[in-house]
């Protein structure tokens, strides 16, 4: 969806809801504003309707994914703030929620197994990016690591984001390989990370020619 398609979408579904406010449609409605205003950019319209549509059904994996995903990466500054560790508590909840019922979901009758394996690994990557950006906001990189390799690894579109969060987590723990790798998986995919994340794994190298790696 581009940011056209998401202003239509935003558009009728705001008119609907303006029109009929007690909808059967509510819970259908809330889930695709929440998207909808993520891909328009609109952070706070997307944490709005996300935590609306968490209120009347909880088991929305994918909303539950999205805000996990989402929230810690609109932070910006110092962590310490009691906001920010409000943000980050709440994005730790989702993913956590969304990692525990994903699993469990059964599979739709019109649904084929892989298109139910997609859309599952889909989510769980979400929920594992936000729970391991969690971890590296609170200065927990040992334990953001497996997260964000789960996320790269399940992830049926790998987000380069991801592959620089695996890369400096690896890099401060001196994981210097594995930092290395991410970084240029990473430089692979156009967009605005390219360029870091070839500066980022030409430092790697350095610090691993005149650091000790520490063991895995």
């Amino acid at each position: 969806m581009n940011q056209n398609d998401a202003a239509k979408k935003i558009e009728a579904g705001e008119a609907f809801l303006l029109k009929y406010p007690e909808t059967r449609y509510k819970s259908p409605l809330y889930g695709a504003l929440t998207y909808a205003y993520l891909q328009a950019g609109n952070t706070q319209k997307m944490q709005e309707y996300g935590e609306k549509e968490i209120a009347i059904a909880p088991n929305d994996v994918s909303t539950l994914a999205i805000l996990g995903q989402t929230l810690p990466r609109g932070l910006h500054g110092s962590t310490s703030t009691p906001e920010a560790q409000q943000v980050l508590a709440k994005s730790e909840q989702y993913s956590k929620q969304a990692l525990d019922i994903t699993p469990t979901l059964p599979k739709p009758e019109n649904m084929t197994d892989e298109a139910f394996t997609s859309a599952k690994n889909q989510t769980l990557a979400m929920a594992h990016s936000g729970l391991g950006l969690v971890y590296v906001r609170r200065g927990k990189n040992a334990e953001a690591i497996p997260e964000l390799e789960q996320a790269v690894k399940i992830d049926p579109n790998p987000d380069p984001v991801n592959y620089y969060l695996l890369g400096m987590a690896n890099k401060i723990t001196s994981h210097f390989d594995d930092a290395i790798t991410a970084f240029n998986k990473c430089a692979t995919m156009t967009g605005p990370l390219q360029g870091t994340c070839k500066a980022q794994a030409e430092d790697a190298k350095k610090q691993s020619a005149t650091q000790l790696s520490a063991p895995k």
